[in-house]
């Protein structure tokens, strides 16, 4: 009897030891956004663990005020890290579902301008946007443009509404009610230069196939960041923007 538990010991010993060891190798040579534990770093590629990094940060709905506080302070050191200007926007409460708490706005710093500007946005989803920009649309646009964007023309994040602004009561809310999404309505690039998604999406519009092809990199790049996107390709209520959003649960389309 002693001798089995003194054999089964030795096993539990060399899996936790064959463990540490794997640990070890991963935590040195693989890429630290594939990593859980490692930090979140708004300059490295996209990875495995990005999203799950990024999701840390979001709020429960019953979070307290002190919650929403220190999840909202510590998100927007991540951007401050990442060379991102950053402010905490003012909470709104409209009524019913349309609540916003820890949002933000990017007042500038290293990322591309949304405009209009001053959009109040949720913290984790301003995140995601700054990941989308600097890792998917800057080197996508110098690719297939060969030029970099200046602005990101938007069509806003909070509404008070449901989706696709549905009357009906047992139509879910959308994410905008929460700040917590954001619909893309085109590119301008530092040369002046226009990409449109009502416009440009199929390729017969004035930037051409080129800057067709950017719209679907971004969009399908987004998709890595963002817990939702959706493009002209899911509805007609998408022709005009690309819609990006935090969503616990989501879908590329």
């Amino acid at each position: 009897m002693k001798r089995g538990l003194a054999d089964l010991w030795d096993l539990v010993w060399q899996a936790v030891m064959l463990a540490c060891a794997a640990f070890g190798l991963l935590h040195v040579f693989a890429p630290p956004q594939d990593l859980p534990w490692r930090p979140l770093d708004l300059d490295q590629p996209l990875g495995r663990a990005t999203a799950a990094k990024v999701a840390r940060f979001d709020l429960s709905p019953d979070a307290s005020p002190e919650q929403v506080g220190k999840a909202t302070d510590a998100c927007l050191r991540l951007l401050r890290d990442g060379g991102v200007r950053g402010e905490r926007a003012q909470d709104r409460d409209d009524g019913g579902f349309c609540v916003v708490r820890g949002a933000v706005r990017i007042t500038g710093g290293a990322v591309t301008p949304l405009a209009p500007a001053n959009v109040v946005m949720q913290c984790p989803l301003a995140v995601r946007y700054v990941l989308w920009d600097r890792q998917v649309l800057q080197p996508t646009a110098r690719e297939e443009m060969g030029a970099a964007p200046a602005r990101v023309r938007n069509l806003g994040s909070y509404a008070c509404r449901r989706i696709y602004g549905a009357q009906d009561e047992a139509a879910r809310p959308s994410e905008h009610a929460r700040a917590n999404a954001l619909d893309v309505a085109g590119v301008t690039l530092t040369d002046g230069r226009s990409i449109s998604v009502q416009a440009d999406w199929d390729g017969e519009g004035p930037a051409g196939m080129a800057g067709s092809r950017l719209l679907h990199r971004v969009r399908d790049g987004a998709c890595g960041v963002f817990s939702t996107t959706l493009s002209p390709d899911y509805n007609a209520a998408h022709a005009d923007h690309l819609h990006l959003d935090g969503a616990k649960r989501g879908v590329c389309r």
